[in-house]
C-alpha cells in the first residue's frame, strides 16, 4: 500500500455524506423490516424484541452489503482509501512488538513498516484533524530515524508491502 494525497474537503464531505446515508438507512431499514414482521406475525403478550432486532441485524446486513459493493466507485474513493489504510496501520500495530525486536536487530523491512505506519499515522491525524498525539510520534520517529542510522538503513515508507509482515 502506497501513502498518497486525498482531498481533505472532498474526504470529509464524501464521509459525512455515507455516515448519514447508512445512519438513515439503519433507521428506515430496521423500523421498516420490524413493523412489516410485527404486522405479519403479531404477538399477542406485545414482545417484539426479536423482530426489531431482526430488523437491525437485516439491515446492517445490506447496508454492509451495498457499501461493499460500491466501494470501488469513484465517490467511495477517498472513504475506501482511508478505510484499507486504517485496516494496514492496525495489522502493522498488532505486529508492532515484533516489528520493534527485529528493527533493533537491523532488519530493514520492519523498520520500513515502522515508517510507514508513522507516515500514515500522522497523515490521517491531519486528515481527521487530530494533532494530539503528534508530538508522542515524533519521538518514535526520532528514535526509528536513530536506529535507521545505527544500522546505516535509508527509511522509504515506499518500500512498504503487507505481505512482507508474515514472517513478523
Amino acid at each position: 500500500m502506497q501513502l498518497k494525497k486525498i482531498n481533505k474537503a472532498r474526504y470529509r464531505k464524501h464521509l459525512n455524506i455515507v455516515i448519514v446515508s447508512c445512519i438513515a438507512s439503519l433507521l428506515v431499514g430496521s423500523l421498516g423490516i420490524a413493523q412489516l414482521l410485527i404486522f405479519l406475525f403479531p404477538d399477542q403478550e406485545g414482545s417484539h424484541f426479536h423482530w426489531n432486532l431482526l430488523g437491525v441485524i437485516v439491515s446492517a446486513i445490506t447496508i454492509g452489503a451495498v457499501l461493499n459493493k460500491w466501494r470501488n466507485h469513484p465517490f467511495m474513493a477517498e472513504v475506501t482509501y482511508v478505510w484499507e489504510l486504517k485496516q494496514t496501520l492496525n495489522y502493522i500495530a498488532r505486529k508492532l512488538p515484533k516489528l520493534n525486536q527485529a528493527a533493533e536487530e537491523g532488519d530493514v523491512t520492519a523498520m520500513n513498516a515502522m515508517q510507514f505506519s508513522y507516515a500514515g499515522s500522522r497523515f490521517l491525524w491531519q486528515l481527521d484533524d487530530n494533532t494530539l498525539v503528534m508530538d508522542e510520534l515524533a519521538i518514535s520517529q526520532a528514535k526509528l530515524d536513530a536506529l535507521a542510522a545505527k544500522h546505516n538503513v535509508t527509511l522509504n515508507a515506499d518500500r512498504f508491502e503487507k505481505q512482507d509482515l508474515a514472517r513478523f
